[in-house]
C-alpha cells in the first residue's frame, strides 16, 4: 500500500507558540482515517499544511509531490470548518462553477448531487439551507473533482445526531468507492467510525491506534478514557 501524505519533523509557531511540535504523520491509499484531539491542538494547522495553505518547517509529501503543487491541485479535495461556498447561488451552480475549475477531472454534478443527498435541494440557493445541508454543499464542491484524496476539518462539528450519521454514512460510501479520508474530530466517540486513529495533543501525534485497540491497550472504558490515558503516558515518558 503506498502512501499519500508523508510528514516528516514538522513544525509551526504563530506568534512564539509551537502548534505542530515535530510531528510526523503518513496517511496510506485507500485509508480512512480520523484525526482526533481537542480544540487547539494543532489539527487545522495542520490540515491547512496538508492542503498546501500553510507554511510550515520540515518535509512534506502529498501524492508525491509539495502540498499544494500544481500536479496535485485536482486531486486533493479540502472541507473546511467554515462554509466554503457562495450561500446567494444554488447548490447546483456552486457545483457548476467548481466543476469548470476541475476541468476534465469533473464529475456529473447530477451524480455529486445524489452522492451528498442534495439532489431535492439542488436549485434553492444555499443561504435558505440548515447549517448541516450547507455542509453537505461543500462536501459536494470538494468532491466534484473526483480527488484522491479527502481532507475535512470537524465536518460534523455543531450538527444535530441525525445529520451527523447521515454524513458518517456519505463518507464511509465514499471510502468504499476508493477515496482516502482524513477526517478530523473533537468527539472521541467518533474514532469507532473509521479504520485508523491518530491520537493528538499540543502539536504531536501521540498514538496511531485504532478504537478496539486503543481501549484494549489502555484498558479504558470510552475512548475519553483512553486518550486522558494515552497523555498521562506520554507526559511520563517525558520526565
Amino acid at each position: 500500500m503506498s502512501t499519500l501524505v508523508d510528514l516528516q519533523h514538522i513544525s509551526k509557531s504563530f506568534d512564539g507558540e509551537m502548534v505542530l511540535d515535530d510531528l510526523n504523520l503518513t496517511v496510506p491509499e485507500n485509508s480512512f482515517v480520523t484525526l482526533l484531539g481537542p480544540s487547539g491542538c494543532g489539527k487545522t494547522t495542520l490540515m491547512r499544511t496538508i492542503v498546501g495553505v500553510q507554511r510550515y518547517r520540515g518535509q512534506v509529501e502529498v501524492l508525491g509531490h509539495a502540498p499544494g503543487a500544481a500536479a496535485v491541485r485536482g486531486r486533493v479535495g479540502y472541507v473546511t470548518q467554515d462554509q466554503a461556498v457562495y450561500t446567494d447561488l444554488t447548490a447546483r451552480q456552486n457545483l457548476r462553477y467548481f466543476a469548470s475549475l476541475a476541468g476534465s477531472r469533473a464529475r456529473d454534478l447530477d451524480e455529486v448531487l445524489d452522492v451528498v443527498g442534495l439532489t431535492a435541494l439542488a436549485d434553492r440557493p444555499v443561504s435558505t439551507y440548515s447549517g448541516g445541508e450547507a455542509g453537505r454543499v461543500s462536501l459536494a464542491c470538494a468532491l466534484v473533482a473526483d480527488p484522491d484524496l479527502l481532507v475535512m476539518d470537524e465536518p460534523t462539528v455543531g450538527l444535530d445526531p441525525v445529520t451527523r450519521e447521515e454524513l458518517w454514512t456519505t463518507f464511509h460510501a465514499l471510502a468504499e468507492r476508493g477515496a482516502t479520508l482524513l477526517v478530523s474530530s473533537h468527539v472521541m466517540d467518533e474514532a469507532f467510525r473509521c479504520d485508523q486513529v491518530l491520537l493528538m495533543r499540543q502539536g504531536r501525534i501521540l498514538a496511531t491506534t485504532t478504537a478496539k485497540d486503543l481501549l484494549a491497550s489502555t484498558g479504558a472504558d470510552t475512548v475519553d478514557a483512553a486518550f486522558l490515558a494515552v497523555i498521562a503516558d506520554s507526559e511520563n515518558q517525558t520526565e
